[in-house]
């Protein structure tokens, strides 16, 4: 369905993502920001950036080179938004970088020094000196580039080292050229000796090390200039599953090829040579994007680094402990409990732990006969994995659903794939050409008055890392509608078993696109015949152009839509005639907001859900999504005041104008930051917050 509505009324996605990036570049800037927390921040522009470039940035390219000239539906050809790309994230870049300098400025300030080699004392010198003999000259690798030794491979997102070279004896010959690899398995900041009567603390880079030392790699050559750069590949994975025999090999080898993936972006530091970059660019067949950088390349290295900083945490965020639920207290089965009521928990202000207990159990209970689950990114020494081996070798019958394409978590999802097969899982790769991107948990239990279903369903991984940092919920319930609906989806992804008609789930590709699709015009419907109606949904992006347009006809029939949308938005807010009944709130914050929740009005009467998937084509059309219902009425209201507290902040939220620009939200209400509203308040039974708030 696209109704004749103008281009002109959406947002390109790449660009807003852009806009979203900026809204993290924001908080780095931000002076009520913990200044450490400022400098995670912006490590974690630069890592978004880097995703961005080896991904979207590269399909772009490639379009081009296809002679790809189509518009898309915003009304952007590959070149004239590879252009446009190239202008905002170059201009983000330098904002990034004089950021960069900014906090370094003031991190010194506070007594946490990141300096240069020459600007050492001696007896500082003579320690990094023989930090560099001891740990790093064994581990380097310098590689000439003649006519009998070609260009080695440049690793995709490393730092290197360009060299050029004089023979000492014969110093007018045209200079030699050779790279070195900086060692990305060695601490990327080194800690320096204090000075004499010093509380200072001292860093350096660890290139910066490598170069005052290169001279001790090329004996017999004097060192005319060392130069970082830095190369992006196009990152994203090629694989014909359906002519692919083994899915993991194929995945395994498609990995290889990633390493040679097309260069996308190259990084060089400030003032470069121009006779290095030329060699570089003839090599890589790059003539832009080509980024000067005024800094070290690759600053994601700061996250790493605010957390090797010790004696500083009044410059960090204050620790929080995430509550245990209190229905599972005192820590009683969760079976016994899960009989009785269903229970929802709000990570990270609530603890993981009952999931991870809640497999734990599973595993050792002799009732137990059978345990499905999903797994798409994984910690890496999550306790999930090992009691699944557990299950499988007390002789429970154990499946899961490992999805070897998360970008990104390719090679650890092989590597738990293979560890759980050796332990007797039944280890599925999913459905050809569709990623598995639900969560859900599966328990069978035999219990007196037969088998029992438990079902766990979230909004987000199955990680215990990324849930102490990202927003999410999770339902815990036994209800039988909900276990058979598991069952069915279990058998769909693992057997033959074809798309069935489901009581309370609703899968994508298959049915989550058109009930909602059916939600939505049934709230149009009732705004039209004078009813209560309104629909609010938090999600991380929304780029979908159906659900856009039936969005727009909804607020045309007077829909009152909120969308709390995290990152990239396509819809065009607050447009006469089109959409000035829909508001658009992003909220950047500590945490990373990522649970999605739907609300339906439906005239008094609502509807709830979680769900696993954003309203993006890839996750409506290419991907195992679910959407369930929640059915409590109390749990129901949770659900509605976590929404509400997101609408009403007005300290970290940004609205959508019809611009595409964003701006803070400001209003005459008392500040309300949500997420530390969210901490005051948890748990959240009895709720303090209702519709009329």
């Amino acid at each position: 369905m696209h109704r004749d509505i103008k281009t002109g009324n959406y947002v390109n996605r790449d660009l807003s993502w852009v806009e979203f990036n900026r809204r993290v570049l924001q908080e780095a800037q931000d002076s009520t920001t913990p200044l450490l927390e400022r400098l995670r921040f912006l490590g974690i522009v630069a890592s978004n950036l880097d995703e961005f470039m080896s991904v979207r940035v590269a399909e772009t390219k490639e379009k081009i080179k296809a002679g790809f000239t189509q518009k898309d539906f915003t009304g952007y050809t590959p070149s004239g938004l590879y252009r446009r790309l190239i202008k905002r994230t170059g201009a983000m870049v330098a904002e990034q970088y004089k950021t960069y300098r900014e906090l370094i400025r003031l991190l010194a300030k506070k007594g946490v020094v990141l300096q240069e080699y020459n600007e050492l004392n001696g007896t500082q010198q003579r320690a990094m000196d023989q930090y560099f003999h001891d740990i790093i000259f064994p581990v380097l690798t310098p590689m000439a580039v003649d006519q009998s030794r070609p260009f080695p491979l440049v690793h995709n997102k490393s730092v290197y080292l360009a060299v050029m070279l004089q023979k000492e004896e014969e110093q007018e010959d045209d200079p030699f050229f050779a790279i070195v690899q900086v060692p990305s398995n060695l601490p990327r900041v080194v800690p320096v000796p204090l000075r004499a009567n010093s509380k200072k603390k001292t860093f350096i880079l660890i290139e910066d090390l490598i170069k005052h030392h290169t001279h001790t790699l090329f004996s017999g050559y004097i060192p005319l200039a060392v130069q970082e750069f830095r190369l992006t590949r196009n990152a994203d994975l090629f694989i014909n599953e359906e002519e692919a025999e083994d899915l993991l090999e194929a995945i395994e080898k498609e990995l290889r090829r990633r390493r040679r993936g097309a260069p996308v972006r190259l990084e060089v530091c400030k003032d470069f040579r121009s006779d290095a970059l030329l060699e570089l660019q003839e090599e890589f067949e790059i003539q832009d994007p080509v980024y000067e950088i005024d800094g070290p390349l690759d600053l994601s290295f700061l996250a790493g680094f605010v957390e090797s900083i010790e004696g500083f945490s009044h410059l960090k965020y204050s620790p929080v402990q995430p509550v245990y639920p209190p229905e599972f207290l005192p820590r009683e089965s969760h079976f016994e409990l899960l009989r009785k009521r269903d229970v929802l928990v709000h990570h990270p202000y609530e603890s993981f732990e009952p999931v991870t207990d809640f497999v734990l159990e599973a595993s050792e209970d002799p009732r137990v006969m059978a345990i499905k689950m999903t797994l798409y990114r994984v910690n890496g020494d999550s306790r999930l994995i090992p009691a699944l081996a557990h299950a499988a070798e007390s002789g429970k019958q154990v499946t899961v659903v490992v999805e070897l394409k998360a970008r990104f978590d390719e090679e650890r999802n092989i590597a738990w794939a293979r560890k759980l097969e050796k332990a007797g899982c039944h280890v599925v790769y999913g459905l050809v050409g569709l990623k598995t991107h639900a969560k859900i948990i599966l328990v069978v239990r035999r219990e007196q008055n037969g088998l029992r279903r438990y079902v766990h369903v979230g909004t987000g991984n199955y990680n215990e890392s990324t849930a102490k940092v990202y927003t999410d919920v999770g339902l815990f319930t036994s209800n039988p509608i909900i276990g058979e609906d598991a069952s069915e989806l279990f058998n769909e992804i693992t057997g033959y078993s074809g798309p069935k008609a489901m009581q309370a789930f609703r899968v994508a590709p298959d049915g989550m696109k058109d009930e909602l699709f059916s939600l939505i015009r049934r709230e149009t419907e009732h705004a039209l015949k004078g009813k209560r109606a309104r629909i609010i949904a938090k999600i991380n992006s929304l780029s979908h152009q159906d659900m856009i347009d039936e969005l727009y006809v909804a607020s045309q029939a007077g829909v009152q839509i909120d969308l709390i949308v995290r990152g990239v938005c396509c819809l065009r807010p607050g447009v006469e005639g089109l959409s000035e009944n829909i508001r658009v709130i992003s909220i950047v914050d500590r945490f990373l907001e990522h649970s999605r929740l739907f609300y339906f009005e439906n005239s008094g009467n609502p509807d709830v859900y979680i769900s696993s998937a954003d309203w993006m084509t890839r996750n409506l059309k290419r991907r195992i999504e679910l959407m369930c219902p929640v059915f409590d009425p109390s749990l129901k209201k949770m659900l509605v005041d976590i929404l509400n507290l997101s609408l009403n902040d007005n300290v970290k939220a940004r609205e959508l104008m019809p611009s595409g620009n964003y701006v803070f939200v400001e209003n005459e209400k008392p500040p309300l930051r949500s997420q530390t509203e969210a901490m005051g308040i948890i748990p959240w039974k009895p709720a303090e917050w209702s519709m009329s708030t």
